[in-house]
C-alpha cells in the first residue's frame, strides 16, 4: 500500500489532535503542562512558606531544572531567569493560575 500524502497525513493529523483535546477537555483531563504548573507552584510556595533555608533549596531546584534544560538545548542564562521570574510570580503563595472557564460548571468560571 502506498504511504499518503504528506499534506493528507497532516490534515488527519490535525483532525485526530483535535479530537484528543476535545475529549481531554470533556474528561476535564489535565495535561502534561498542567501538571507541571501546578507541581513549580507548589514546590516553590511550599519551599517558601515552610523552609529556612528556602533560597539554598530553590537554587539547586533551579541548578537541576537549568541543567535538564540545557541538556534539551535551551540556553542556560534564559533558562534562569525564566525559572527566577516564575519563583517571583509564585513567592507570595497566592493562586496565580488564570481560571480555567471550560471547566467550570456548565461552560463557567472553574472554582478557582
Amino acid at each position: 500500500m502506498a504511504r499518503k500524502p504528506k499534506k493528507q497525513r497532516n490534515a488527519e493529523q490535525v483532525v485526530r489532535q483535535q479530537r484528543v483535546r476535545d475529549a481531554a477537555r470533556t474528561k476535564r483531563r489535565p495535561s502534561r503542562d498542567d501538571i507541571a504548573r501546578m507541581f513549580l507552584w507548589q514546590m516553590v510556595a511550599g519551599v517558601q512558606g515552610k523552609r529556612s533555608d528556602a533560597r539554598a533549596v530553590l537554587d539547586k531546584m533551579r541548578d537541576e531544572i537549568v541543567e535538564g534544560l540545557e541538556r534539551q538545548g535551551f540556553d542556560v542564562r534564559q533558562s534562569e531567569d525564566v525559572f527566577e521570574a516564575l519563583v517571583d510570580k509564585y513567592a507570595d503563595g497566592l493562586f496565580p493560575f488564570r481560571p480555567k472557564w471550560h471547566l467550570g460548571p456548565e461552560g463557567g468560571p472553574s472554582p478557582f
